[in-house]
């Protein structure tokens, strides 16, 4: 009997003493990067549609500190995809953007309006008011928002409540030393739409083949950074089924992990620091601006062959002085954006902009300055010239590769 007394005191000792208090933490002008990769099967009527790659990159600032400890914030969203593992090693491209403004309690609960359609997974992580012990278990109610403008033409957030079970699981150190806390959350989906209270596409009701139930489940390890209140990374396991009013099924099920870094200050500061940096390396036709996005290098009359993304040895070199700087800024994803003068068609120009883009973008991994994740290319063909047209040395100047560290 003193045996098992001793036990079960060790036992209440060692969960009190393991005993945590979880709090999101926010600070005026904190800023941090969420890059969340997406492996994802996608079926039709039981039959696969594809297989996709997925990143979504959103960048945070914290606006406003409230009395309560909440806080207002400002995000971009940006979301890319391209065929599951066809394309290894290459950059992605820029696409999607959304932008979102929010206040989120030191518990976890969101307050945003209605006209924002991210982030798509909404109230998780959820905290107690009170100290959790390692094997402690709770639950908290949440919803999911999904954007189906294109695939059924709603025009507004989608919404998919759930209630999510979780459990602190214990400890774990990254290769850091950090000391991070293993918080599993798992949900069910299994919801009804409601009747839709307007048309869409110009379509009466029973011409919309619209959601009418959605099922699935998400099953996440999420790894907690308690002296910093946010959360280090996680990963997660879901599938969604999307039954329509017309007997069509849709499935995605996947798995997805997420890095979250707070970003590295871009100052004026910094900006002169470039500047000082390029004249120094003798980096020829190169002008550095900033704006709220980020520090752009812009490199007008690089060269290429002919008509082609094949980028000259002479700009290689110039490239490799540039890698030096960007060294610098490991935090801080890159956007390279191509131009080109106003010579030939719309279509050849947007396609040759975008591949020198990427031309640029790939010689910069191979350099070892980003992998493929975070790096992001863009073409603009000649919609956005820094010099008119009429002369050869403008339209040099137009045909141009810009590259951004992000903010």
């Amino acid at each position: 009997m003193k045996k098992l007394t001793v036990i079960i005191l060790i036992i209440f000792f060692y969960t009190t003493l393991f005993a945590e208090v979880f709090k999101f933490q926010f600070n005026e002008s904190d800023a941090y990067r969420i890059l969340s990769t997406v492996h994802e099967d996608v079926y039709l009527n039981g039959k696969l549609s594809h297989k996709a790659e997925i990143i979504n990159r959103i960048s945070v600032e914290v606006k406003e500190k409230n009395v309560d400890g909440s806080a207002l914030h400002s995000a971009r969203f940006m979301t890319t995809e391209r065929a599951s593992r066809t394309s290894s090693g290459e950059p992605f491209s820029w696409s999607d953007e959304y932008f979102s403004m929010f206040n989120r309690s030191p518990n976890g609960f969101y307050e945003i309006d209605d006209e924002y359609f991210m982030p798509v997974v909404r109230n998780v992580p959820i905290f107690l008011n009170e100290d959790i012990k390692i094997g402690q278990k709770w639950k908290a109610s949440g919803y999911e928002v999904h954007d189906l403008r294109r695939s059924f033409g709603i025009d507004t957030p989608f919404k998919v409540p759930f209630e999510a079970d979780y459990t602190y699981a214990g400890t774990v150190q990254n290769d850091k030393g950090d000391t991070l806390h293993i918080i599993k959350v798992k949900y069910t989906l299994n919801y009804e739409s409601p009747k839709l209270d307007k048309n869409y596409s110009g379509k009466s009701f029973e011409e919309q083949d619209v959601p009418q139930y959605t099922l699935g489940y998400s099953d996440q390890t999420i790894y907690w950074d308690n002296k910093r209140g946010m959360i280090n990374n996680y990963n997660e396991h879901f599938r969604i089924v999307i039954e329509t009013r017309f007997g069509n099924v849709l499935e995605f099920k996947g798995t997805a992990g997420s890095e979250i870094t707070e970003r590295n200050k871009l100052t004026d500061e910094t900006l002169n620091e470039v500047k000082d940096q390029i004249a120094q390396l003798d980096i020829q036709n190169t002008e550095v601006k900033s704006d709220d996005t980020g520090i752009t290098i812009s490199l007008e009359n690089i060269q290429f062959m002919a008509d082609s993304e094949i980028l000259l040895d002479s700009e290689k070199i110039k490239l490799q002085k540039i890698a030096l700087i960007l060294k610098n800024f490991p935090n801080n994803d890159l956007l390279i954006s191509g131009h080109t003068a106003l010579a030939g068609t719309f279509n050849a120009r947007q396609q040759l902009s975008k591949a020198r883009a990427i031309s640029v973008a790939q010689y910069l991994i191979d350099l070892g300055v980003k992998d493929e994740y975070h790096i992001f290319t863009q073409g603009f063909g000649a919609e956005k010239p820094v010099a008119s047209n009429d002369t050869p040395e403008n339209m040099a100047r137009n045909r141009r590769v810009e590259i951004k560290i992000m903010k």
